[in-house]
């Protein structure tokens, strides 16, 4: 068991662990970038909390949701707190 063997073993075990953690959490980060990035007023939402809504107004790093059928339950939260996106049917 020379050095050489070492260091490929270590090698190795750092290799896995980039396929098994970094590299999915940077796809992850990207779709969701992508998704925050494309969304619009009027789209239906899904929010970290588990609440279902509509956008009905943005700025940069805001948003308005729209909850339920009650017109008057308007809460801003972050973008950051989508984490699902669905377009309206047009």
């Amino acid at each position: 068991m020379g050095m050489g063997f070492w260091v490929l073993y270590i090698a190795v075990i750092f290799g896995f662990m980039y396929f098994i953690a970094i590299r999915p959490q940077k796809k992850e980060k990207k779709r969701q970038q992508e998704m925050l990035s494309n969304i619009a007023v009027g789209d239906s939402v899904l929010t970290t909390s588990g609440f279902y809504g509509v956008i009905i107004d943005m700025t940069e790093d805001t948003v308005i949701v729209e909850f339920g059928n009650n017109k008057n339950c308007r809460i801003p939260m972050q973008k950051s707190a989508v984490v699902e996106v669905e377009k309206p049917e047009v």
